[in-house]
């Protein structure tokens, strides 16, 4: 049996906080304002991974509510997510992101990411790829207000 992840996430951006894409911190005058690091990027996947394989989603297990997961390390959510979903049988066939922002570009850092995830993911690079867009000055992504990332994931179980 196979399953299609879908997860999205968005971020106000604003001054004095890292701006973290896939746990790899990128320069940039302005990061994103979140309950944990904020890492958009991987609050996508988390959500793509747990939506396809059935367990919820990502304010379930890490609910910002809960004050054990303020300023909490994305990766390390990440991690805790993909070893919930081995647990139930799953594995990830392949990840595709994109992530939109007027600023930084993604391109110079992308390789970084995508090396940073696929070891998270216990897979490997060439299973995951994530692609830099703009909104074209558009709303409040493209006035440099927001980030937003889309992640969709496949999931295989040999056991269904």
């Amino acid at each position: 049996m196979i399953r299609i992840g879908l997860g999205k996430d968005l971020h106000r951006l604003v001054e004095g906080r890292p701006f973290i894409v896939g746990g790899i911190t990128i320069p940039s005058d302005k990061g994103e304002l979140g309950h944990s690091d904020g890492d958009v990027l991987c609050h996508a996947i988390i959500d793509a991974l747990l939506g396809a394989s059935g367990l919820g989603d990502i304010g379930e297990f890490f609910p910002p509510s809960d004050l054990q997961w303020k300023n909490a390390d994305s990766m390390e959510l990440l991690k805790k997510s993909v070893e919930l979903v081995y647990q139930k049988g799953w594995k990830v066939i392949n990840i595709d992101c994109v992530l939109t922002c007027e600023s930084p570009k993604l391109l110079p850092y992308r390789q970084s990411i995508r090396e940073s995830l696929a070891k998270a993911l216990q897979i490997t690079v060439d299973r995951i790829f994530v692609k830099g867009k703009t909104n074209e000055r558009v709303d409040a992504i493209g006035a440099g207000m927001a980030v937003e990332a889309l992640a969709v994931c496949l999931l295989e179980h040999a056991q269904f």
